[in-house]
């Protein structure tokens, strides 16, 4: 098909999108800047469908960032010279704009900055204080930065447990968790429940009305907004959770390197830090081995924080306040509608379907993340490896694997407890080795994530980039190895 035809094609296909999506016009602000602020991608003719990955940036945000650097000198906040009051209370603005973007009181919530969600993570499994009377809770759906808590808690002689999922949706069936949430419930215990607001899996969203529920049965709750916050609103004003931690290159792309633990204060006054460092302390001897511990965020942010990196994050809050997150969501919402039914409706010539979802086959309930495997005409999963070979030659920017989220992956492909507890792990093995043990089709899953800058013609050539997969019976045999799930 010539460019001439592929462009026709496209036009036709958005209008009749625009008809059957008329509140989609409200969002055109998203396609200006789609042509300003992001138009690099087009000019690299780049399909970026990673989101749940990292956002991109815009062109303003570094603008922005690179004239306050330039134009001002910045010191070490750990003092009260000029050149570090300036970056004190560039640190300190910014701390306020992130508490103001999610409707966080000030005397109710801290905003601790970190590295990324994952150190968020750390900070609370570390610090949490678990006991042998104690639970750590989590449903199957969550990253592996979350399970990773359970170390923490069986390192204090806590329990751990998990909720399943079903199958093929991959939620949480009514009336479990309140069942697994009443066994530990109990007067004088700390335990803590963790689960993902979006699942960086199937794209799930998971109810925040799971929370004050927990906490009236006792326990401390977690909820993972990494994959929710780049495209949905959540007003700390209305939801109560304990503890959130967020990664800002997921919102806006730019700073990485900078995340945020959102902590009541009150529950962070419960955790216990294993150590101290420069900046969170009053003052530390070494004769006596006393130590006098800050409070508060100053607590959780070991040595000089990334004072020239944070001022970024309030010029990027300030980037999607002038978007706004309702339009990135509606946004979201009708093209990822539109890309999901489209999948499924791509077909081998036999008839067989060419994909299958994993989650949610609607819209009900989900964001902007689907997760999917190419299927051959047999019904055989196509090798993920092929599928980023090929998406490659078409520039086209997808996430392949298991996601960083173990319980997802083994209720998706029903992977059996058996299965896992009879395997013999050794130390050494590679991914393929895993694969293979377990009995996994292949090594995971192909992941498209939609975002701010998501246009329609986006989606459009990912759909035309899947008919690559038609009738295609066999994949090359030298696929490079697995490197990690």
């Amino acid at each position: 098909m010539t460019t001439e035809a592929v462009s026709r094609d496209l036009v036709e296909a958005e209008a009749a999108f625009l008809e059957a999506n008329p509140s989609f016009r409200e969002t055109a602000i998203v396609d200006e800047l789609r042509a300003t602020e992001y138009g690099r991608i087009d000019a690299h003719g780049d399909v970026y469908l990673d989101y749940t990955g990292g956002s991109v940036y815009a062109q303003s945000q570094l603008d922005e960032h690179m004239r306050l650097l330039r134009e001002s000198v910045y010191g070490n906040p750990h003092s009260v010279n000029p050149t570090s009051s300036a970056s004190t209370q560039l640190v300190e603005d910014a701390r306020a704009a992130v508490l103001r973007y999610f409707t966080a009181d000030e005397s109710e919530y801290e905003c601790v900055f970190t590295p990324n969600a994952t150190g968020a993570l750390r900070l609370v499994g570390e610090a949490y204080p678990f006991g042998p009377d104690d639970q750590f809770l989590a449903t199957f759906d969550n990253h592996n930065s979350v399970n990773g808590i359970r170390e923490f808690a069986h390192a204090k002689g806590a329990g751990s447990a998990y909720v399943p999922l079903e199958a093929p949706d991959l939620r949480v069936a009514d009336g479990l968790l309140e069942r697994y949430l009443d066994e530990a419930a109990g007067e004088g215990r700390h335990n803590l429940f963790a689960y993902p607001a979006q699942s960086n899996f199937s794209g799930v969203k998971h109810p925040l009305e799971w929370i004050a529920p927990a906490q009236e049965r006792g326990w401390d709750v977690i909820v993972d907004a990494a994959a929710f916050v780049p495209t949905s609103r959540l007003d700390l004003s209305v939801w109560k959770p304990d503890f959130v931690p967020v990664s800002f290159y997921k919102m806006f792309g730019y700073p990485t390197g900078l995340g945020a633990l959102l902590a009541r204060r009150t529950t962070l006054e419960k955790l216990h830090r294993p150590w101290f460092s420069g900046g969170t302390v009053v003052a530390a001897n070494v004769q006596a081995e006393m130590v006098v511990p800050e409070s508060g965020h100053a607590l959780f942010e070991d040595g000089t924080v990334n004072y020239l990196g944070i001022p970024a994050i309030a010029i990027g809050l300030r980037h999607l306040d002038r978007i706004g997150i309702d339009t990135v969501s509606r946004r979201v919402d009708a093209l990822g509608a539109w890309l999901l039914e489209a999948l499924q409706g791509v077909r081998h010539s036999n008839g067989e379907p060419a994909t299958r979802v994993y989650g949610p086959t609607t819209w009900d309930r989900r964001g902007g993340t689907i997760s999917f495997n190419f299927l051959h005409p047999d019904g055989a999963v196509v090798d993920e490896r092929f599928v980023d070979i090929v998406a490659a030659a078409h520039n086209i920017s997808v996430r392949t694997g298991c996601f960083c989220n173990s319980g997802a992956g083994e209720t998706a492909f029903s992977i059996s407890k058996d299965t896992l507890i009879g395997a013999e792990f050794a130390e050494g093995m590679i991914l393929d080795d895993y694969i293979r043990l377990v009995g996994m089709p292949t090594g995971g899953a192909v992941r498209v994530s939609l975002g701010l800058a998501t246009n329609f013609a986006d989606v459009y050539r990912f759909v035309g980039f899947a008919t690559e997969f038609l009738d295609v019976s066999d994949v090359p045999a030298d696929l490079p190895p697995r490197v990690s799930c």
